[in-house]
């Protein structure tokens, strides 16, 4: 019987390289997207050709009423749910500490933190309901170690929040079978970049990589893989760097 998958964030990037993977590797899908509808189909697309079932979740991570709405269909479409990839995220344009505003930290801290952090509850509450376990993966980032200063020093701290919660919430549900795991992609190709402003940050910062070179997202999506599979049945509470040593 396949497993049933839940990935944030899933139209582009991380999340649809991490969904077409997990397609391939025998997962059913549930794909949130908050706004790219049209990538979100493409990427169920995708999936359902590699032999998937999937469903699309809309909504905004950083509104509860929503997150409720995604797991209702999460609900209507499926009878379980086996794993989670969190990882809808934002970022913003790159500033210094003195220029960030509180509207900026709250949709900041409102999306990567405690957008994931309720979706995690909702995940976990179904898995502990099932009898059977599960798998979550938080996506954090290597900011969280490099603290991004000039550059995103509020992105870098939502993510270091990640690795505190994912240590914690594995702790809390370890004797329940249930895994809990962060991965810190570093300088990745994606549009994230561009977001930022500084559609030139790979190539800029790629010489302070040791391997010389960005990473894919294919290449962080074999590691989520990993960490959701049975190979991975001793491996909890543990936050793996994808990023070419840096």
């Amino acid at each position: 019987m396949r497993r049933v998958l839940l990935i944030t964030g899933a139209s582009a990037g991380i999340g649809a390289a991490t969904a077409r993977l997990a397609a391939a590797r025998g997962w059913d899908l549930a794909l949130n997207y908050r706004t790219d509808r049209a990538g979100a189909e493409a990427v169920a697309q995708a999936a359902e050709e590699a032999g998937a079932r999937t469903v699309l979740c809309p909504g905004d991570v950083a509104d509860p009423a929503q997150i409720e709405q995604i797991f209702g269909v999460i609900d209507a479409g499926f009878d379980r749910l086996d794993g989670l990839v969190n990882n809808a995220g934002i970022v913003d344009m790159t500033a210094s500490v003195t220029d960030l505003t509180h509207d900026r930290l709250r949709r900041m801290f409102d999306v990567n933190v405690i957008g994931a952090i309720l979706v995690a509850k909702e995940a976990v509450q179904r898995m502990l309901a099932s009898g059977q376990g599960g798998s979550i993966v938080n996506i954090s980032s290597a900011a969280a170690r490099l603290g991004s200063a000039n550059q995103y020093v509020d992105y870098a701290a939502s993510k270091a929040a990640i690795d505190t919660f994912t240590k914690g919430l594995a702790d809390e549900v370890a004797a329940r079978n249930i895994r809990v795991n962060a991965i810190r992609p570093g300088l990745i190709e994606t549009e994230i970049h561009a977001k930022g402003g500084e559609p030139d940050r790979l190539h800029r910062l790629t010489p302070n990589v040791p391997m010389r070179r960005a990473g894919t997202a294919d290449e962080v999506a074999r590691a989520i893989l990993y960490l959701l599979s049975d190979e991975a049945s001793y491996v909890t509470g543990t936050t793996l760097d994808v990023t070419g040593g840096r």
